[in-house]
């Protein structure tokens, strides 16, 4: 019997078994492969990864580079960032898999690699697991896994593709093809970057519009990098990207005959010929090593598991999930599909499984309960926090005011969506408190290199860049908010912009009992 049982020694299985090993916690992490992190053995196929490794800052905090450092787990062993692996902007896959190697080495974390997990059963009050040795019990299951097997559309003639897992890191293996590419996300992109001087043409297809991740601000939409394919498309070199529906695939001799209805052009159709199609529609979770009694209900077209805003399965208690395939409470919006995001919710998730499973409280501080010391916390924290950077719009921090008392209880790094439900529900529900965040301005602007920005205060709701949003409860009624005004350098200290705004706020909010 053991208490945690973590299935996956990737990126996030190692975060929440360091954090799970300083505590002291019984855990186990089982892997069955003989190293850490195998997807990245694999992929991404071009062997470059899209998260970013800015090597070089004006900052000499290490809290504050990680808001830049895209690859490092969170950890206190100095010499256990990612940027001594590698100094390229975008680093190579086998650095991360030699860090990942290191990082469980020095912090002597319990993992048994080589560990099949054959399959996860419910057994009264706990869970059996059958691995290729000895079944093993536990309390809690947390899967990190991972993605586990390609996602392929309901489109007739898709086997005749070759899915993007296959894909010949050589291009010239598509030299002079006419080649149509299933898919527009970073995976497709990748693909047409690298064969792109090889081929006659390329299209790229899916039934959805194109997302840019400048334009989202998303980085699993389409990167810069990429942007080739899009040059080519604009200057008329036959290179495409097309919002349809593929209708079927056919194979045709050495050829194929793809049939598409346009999306945007009153039900128009073509038939189209390739010499190649490929597959890049991404991952889904694997769910084949669940018995009927906890199988995860799933969401996003099967491909993630249904989690609550504390990351446990919806519909199965004691099981949680971690890593990429725990981002459907933030889907699309903040960074929980990549290490930089799930690093610090695994630390968040290792505080929520210790205070249900060990009786250990959720942490806070204690403040005095006036405005100037909340004005204070609020810029320092918004100023120097890593974590309220990178999981924007997610995870922020709570002020719990107790007024008799005339002291605030200040709890960091929570889901939003769980600090209103922890704080404002029920009879226990907190009669005042705040959250502050870090978020976005609008995102309905034609160019966004070419926004009109108002330095007033009172105007702030306006800004385009991150900058922090602080927000008044009373149970689970919002009842106010305060935008302060964005910043170049993201320094949020200016008296007149963001100091005197928001103490007026708390000193107005700390006076209302109603």
């Amino acid at each position: 019997m053991r208490r945690f049982v973590i299935v996956g020694a990737g990126p996030a299985g190692l975060q929440l078994s360091y954090y799970l090993h300083r505590a002291g916690a019984d855990y186990l992490t089982l892997e069955r492969d003989s190293v850490p992190g195998s997807f990245f053995r694999h992929y991404p196929r071009h062997r470059r990864l899209i998260s970013l490794n800015k090597v070089h800052t004006h900052s000499t905090d290490p809290e504050i580079r990680l808001r830049w450092d895209w690859n490092s787990l969170l950890n206190d062993a100095p010499q256990l960032m990612f940027p001594r692996y590698s100094s390229e902007y975008y680093p190579h896959a086998d650095d991360l898999l030699r860090y990942l190697a290191d990082f469980q080495k020095t912090h002597g974390l319990d993992v048994s690699y080589a560990t099949e997990v054959r399959r996860i059963e419910r057994d009264g009050r706990h869970f059996r697991i059958e691995t290729d040795g000895e079944p093993i019990e536990a309390e809690c299951v947390i899967v990190a896994t991972g993605w586990g097997a390609p996602f392929v559309p309901r489109i007739k003639g898709i086997e005749f593709s070759m899915g993007y897992e296959d894909v010949p890191t050589d291009p010239a293996a598509f030299t002079g093809h006419r080649v149509l590419i299933v898919g527009k996300g970073n995976s497709a992109f990748e693909t047409a970057h690298a064969i792109l001087p090889h081929t006659s043409m390329v299209h790229l297809a899916s039934r959805n519009p194109l997302k840019l991740a400048w334009n989202t601000k998303h980085p699993g939409d389409v990167r810069g990098q990429y942007g080739s394919i899009l040059d080519s498309y604009q200057f008329k070199t036959l290179h495409s990207v097309l919002d349809c529906t593929i209708d079927e695939i056919r194979r045709v001799g050495d050829r194929f005959e793809v049939d598409i209805t346009y999306t945007h052009a009153d039900g128009e159709t073509a038939t189209l010929e390739y010499e190649s199609v490929i597959r890049c529609t991404g991952f889904r979770m694997d769910t084949g090593v669940f018995a009927d009694s906890c199988e995860p209900d799933m969401v996003r077209d099967g491909r993630l598991p249904a989690v609550g805003p504390d990351w446990q399965s919806t519909n199965v208690d004691g099981l949680y999930f971690a890593g990429t395939i725990a981002q459907e409470r933030d889907f699309k919006r903040a960074s929980s599909a990549f290490i930089d995001g799930f690093r610090y919710n695994l630390r968040t998730l290792t505080r929520l499984l210790r205070e249900r499973y060990e009786g250990v409280s959720l942490a806070f501080g204690t403040v005095r309960a006036d405005a100037r010391t909340l004005t204070d916390l609020t810029l320092g924290r918004v100023n120097w926090s890593s974590a309220l950077w990178t999981q924007f719009e997610f995870l922020c921090d709570v002020l719990v005011v107790d007024q008799a008392a005339g002291q605030v209880r200040h709890y960091e790094d929570l889901p939003e969506e769980y600090a209103v439900q922890r704080f404002g529900e029920g009879e226990a529900g907190e009669p005042h408190y705040y959250t502050f965040s870090l978020r976005w301005g609008r995102d309905e602007y034609a160019d966004v290199f070419n926004i009109e920005r108002h330095p007033e205060p009172g105007r702030a709701a306006e800004s385009a860049f991150i900058h922090p949003v602080i927000r008044r409860y009373r149970g689970t009624q919002m009842v106010e908010e305060l935008h302060l005004l964005e910043d170049l350098l993201a320094e949020w200290r200016r008296p007149d912009r963001h100091v005197r705004p928001l103490h007026a706020f708390f000193e107005r909010g700390l006076s209302t009992t109603t």
